[in-house]
């Protein structure tokens, strides 16, 4: 096991790192694994002092991820987001859980037509909210829209400190 941190320095990271480790040991389907993991996420969210007073400060030029754990199956990733920062629109390399710690992390669905996307879909995801997906359909562009740092914590399964990122693809097409 390839662990990025020791996670007795992380309240609540061991318990996490072996809740997921035995739902991704019974090798199910991407969906339901990222069902599975948000049940478990749901039921052990963490507070925002997983990640250290500094990591939650967060970064004045773009939103912050910070890798709590990695291996070979999945991540744990904080994120924080200062008001207003945002991501591109995007889909994943594998299935995603994600738990919101504070602030409001408003997510906008898309679907690929080829030549365009179309919206499908809008949330507003607030603290203690968990949600999780799986790709094909996995297109979304998050911000903070709350006036305080937001913190989140995802699960994605793919070692995302050996990939560099859980982005599989950027897309720069009209919106329609």
């Amino acid at each position: 096991m390839n662990i990025a941190v020791t996670t007795a320095t992380r309240p609540g990271l061991g318990i996490l790192v072996a809740g997921v480790s035995r739902i991704v040991d019974r090798r199910l389907g991407r969906r339901e694994t990222a069902l599975a993991v948000a049940a478990l996420l749901r039921d052990h969210l963490p507070g925002r002092d997983i990640l250290t007073p500094e990591e939650r400060a967060g970064s004045p030029d773009r939103y912050a991820s910070h890798v709590l754990h990695a291996e070979e199956g999945f991540s744990i990733v904080g994120v924080v987001w200062r008001p207003g920062q945002d991501t591109v629109i995007h889909d994943h390399v594998s299935w995603c859980t994600f738990g919101i710690l504070s602030g409001i992390e408003h997510e906008t669905l898309y679907r690929d037509m080829g030549d365009h996307l179309v919206e499908i879909g809008r949330a507003d995801n607030r603290p203690g909210e968990v949600s999780g997906f799986a790709p094909p359909g996995d297109i979304h562009k998050v911000r903070n829209t709350s006036a305080e740092v937001g913190v989140s914590l995802h699960v994605y399964g793919a070692d995302v400190a050996r990939l560099g990122s859980s982005v599989r693809r950027v897309y720069d097409l009209p919106i329609r």
